[in-house]
Formats: C-alpha cells, structure tokens, sequence
C-alpha cells in the first residue's frame, strides 16, 4: 500500500487559526486496482505518444486547505496532491497540453436548474458569512499546483454539475489541438473524474484515471469508484505507472525523430 509521509501544510494568509498538530502525517492511498484484462491488450505508451492532454480536476483550496469550505475532508491527508504533482512533471516534460479546471462550491454565478438550486444552496448553507473575497480564494487552485502553472497552460471553471465538457473551451481545445489521450487526476473520483471519464468515451476520446492522485469526500468509497471506472470507462493506473508510460513515450518519440534523420 503506497505511503507518503509529510508534515501539516503552513497555514497561508487567509487561515483564522493555527494548526496545532507538528506529527507528521503518514498519507496512505488507496491501492490502485490492478489493470482490467480488457484495457491489458492497449500499448498505452504507444497512445501516449500521440498529443496528451493532462487534466487536473477541483483540485482546490476548498478540499486542501483547512479553512477551505469542504476542509472537513482533510484531503491534505491523503496523498492525491503529491501525486499529481508527479505525474504533472512528468507529463510536462512528455509535451502533454495542461488544463486546471476549477470549480466553486458556491455556485452563485452558475446557471441553475431548480435541482441545481436547491442543491447549491444546501451545500453552502453553513457558509452565509463568508466574504466574497474567501470565497473566490475558497475556489482558487491549491497554491502547490499554482506553483508549476505555467504560461500557455488553460485554467476555467466547470459550470455544469460535474462535466468539464458541457458549457467550457475544453472540446474546442481538444478539438483544434487534435487531443484524444486525456490523463486525469482529481477530486471527487466518484463524482467530477467519473463523470468526466464517461463524458471523454461518449466524445471518442481516451482517458486514463490516476487512481492514486484522485480521492472522493470519504476514502472507503475508493475501492468501489476505482473497481467501475476502471471495469467499464477508462484505464485507472497509478501516478508511478503513469510517469513510466509517459517516459516510454518520450522515448519513442524521440526514437522515431531520429529515424527520419
């Protein structure tokens, strides 16, 4: 079971209280299901080394941070951060394009359906005080991410209930771009990476999960949102496997430059 240790993050500028707890966490993932035998006839570095798109989903201050709205969570806990932090480094120096789709629990300027309605507002309900200032830093990606953003890299905010694709720029990027292979790290695994994983097949596309560098709110519905992605949507690998592929790939590339020579 892979195990990553680390010490509480500092608090930034918006905390209003001290972290007390100086023991370091011992950040456990939840194993990543072996590779289902219908994906096993795939060259999956073979794909990748056609145009990549890497995907990192709601991954911000709201779920990372304590004082974030869905703090209770404590998903600094677990290790989907560092991992995705591996994979993203990887997947930069294999070319991959870099998209970072955000997401506001607040809602507040989404288009609303009277399901939608009722459902934001009960979320957020606890969260009336809040400033609109906290909550535009609430829905900011987490500042660990923020710090291999780079120029050229495409940041929006979903605003459908869980799909990147419905109402953003992301099929006319992937579109123009000629991306098919989508590599997808996350929160929630059974919510906005599911959903996204599904919507990716139904548009002819190729996603491959990050099974270690996703999580959803309550880490014993892992194995479950692991085992039916990975049974009926996408490829679900972990960050390690995913940065071997990714190198493979490279490789091949530059094999294949060097023969047309």
């Amino acid at each position: 079971m892979p195990k990553v240790k680390d010490f509480p993050r500092k608090p930034s500028q918006t905390t209003t209280e001290p972290i007390q707890n100086t023991e370091p966490i011992e950040k456990i993932a939840t194993p990543v299901p072996e590779l289902h035998p219908q994906w096993q006839s795939l060259n999956l570095a073979e794909l990748l080394t056609a145009p990549t798109a890497f995907l990192s989903i709601s991954q911000n201050n709201s779920l990372y941070h304590p004082d974030g709205a869905q703090g209770k969570e404590k998903q600094w806990e677990r290790p989907s951060l560092e991992n995705t932090i591996k994979v993203a480094q990887a997947a930069r120096k294999a070319g991959a394009y870099f998209f970072w789709i955000g997401y506001e629990v607040f809602r507040e300027s989404y288009p609303r359906s009277p399901l939608d309605e009722a459902q934001y507002r009960f979320w957020t309900a606890s969260y009336q005080d809040w400033s609109d200032e906290k909550k535009r830093w609430d829905g900011e990606l987490v500042d660990e991410l923020k710090a291999i953003n780079q120029p050229g890299d495409v940041e929006f905010f979903e605003t459908a209930l869980q799909s990147s694709f419905v109402g953003t720029e992301l099929p006319l990027y992937l579109g123009r771009l000629g991306i098919r292979n989508l590599i997808i790290t996350g929160i929630h695994l059974d919510w906005c990476i599911e959903g996204n994983a599904r919507a990716a097949r139904d548009y002819g596309l190729i996603p491959i999960v990050i099974g270690d560098a996703c999580a959803c709110q309550h880490q014993e519905d892992e194995p479950a949102a692991l085992r039916r992605i990975n049974t009926f949507f996408a490829p679900v690998i972990s960050a390690d496997t995913a940065v071997q592929l990714l190198q493979q790939a490279t490789a091949l590339r530059a094999s294949r430059l060097q023969g047309d020579r």
